[in-house]
């Protein structure tokens, strides 16, 4: 898919990933609905892009509803007329011990990281019937390994990858859902995730992410995974299998010492 004259939502657009990727995408003539829950960083981030060829419109908007992704879809209507692309990268994690049940912090993440990017994937498909289109949506590699201390997040991310992998075969062109892969990302994700988080290693910049997103947009591509030290890990464990029980001791041993420094 060709980015230039392109349409775009892109939602987690103040932090992370997303702000590299909307660094990234100020690049070319397009024109941009850069969405996020956080105001001020969102103006910070569109104050930080140095120079750009895009249109960006901001909007503010906490997507955990389905009524206010109607409203985004509505605005990023009226604003430009259409959405050729829709990069659903809104998303937050748990790093926890499960202790208490507790029915809305499970429903919680749910909402914004698996049903209002199921159903923006909808949306986008009703809305361009017949058109060329496509959605991109950051999943996880902990959609394929979970890990210790992530396992309500790991199972929104593995949420996304099947229903992904189901879904394509209701399309009349697979290409028009890419899924992400990213392995942990150095960026603020971490802290709102727990206190004094520790990251997983291995792990990547932003950057990388952002520019393997944009290659894969570029290159249709069903699917991006943008470290390649997980590209072999998920090879070697075909015939190693043992490397996913150590990766699993590994995160186990630095979860527990977060536990009990807690």
């Amino acid at each position: 898919m060709k980015i230039d004259h392109t349409r775009i939502v892109l939602t987690g657009a103040a932090s992370g990933i997303g702000r590299v990727l909307l660094n990234e995408l100020s690049a070319y003539s397009a024109q941009i609905v850069a969405v996020d829950v956080d105001e001020t960083a969102l103006q910070t981030t569109l104050e930080s892009i140095p120079s750009n060829r895009a249109i960006i419109t901001p909007y503010l908007a906490d997507l955990s509803l389905a009524a206010r992704v109607d409203a985004l879809f509505d605005q990023a209507l009226a604003v430009m007329g259409g959405i050729d692309l829709f990069i659903a990268n809104a998303g937050y994690a748990y790093y926890e011990k499960i202790e208490t049940p507790d029915w809305d912090h499970i429903v919680k993440i749910f909402q914004l990281n698996v049903f209002s990017t199921i159903y923006t994937a909808e949306k986008m498909q009703a809305l361009n019937a017949d058109r060329p289109y496509k959605v991109v949506m950051t999943a996880s590699a902990v959609g394929h390994v979970s890990l210790p201390g992530y396992a309500i997040y790991s199972a929104t991310k593995a949420a996304l990858h099947h229903f992904a992998e189901a879904y394509r075969f209701e399309l009349n062109t697979p290409h028009a859902l890419m899924l992400v892969y990213p392995i942990a990302t150095r960026t603020n994700f971490f802290d709102t995730a727990g206190n004094k988080v520790p990251v997983p290693w291995p792990n990547q910049s932003a950057e990388t992410v952002a520019r393997a997103t944009i290659s894969g947009i570029e290159q249709d591509r069903v699917s991006v995974y943008p470290s390649g030290m997980f590209r072999l890990f998920r090879l070697l464990e075909r015939f190693l299998p043992f490397l996913r029980k150590a990766l699993h001791n590994w995160e186990n041993r630095r979860f527990q010492r977060w536990l009990a420094s807690r």
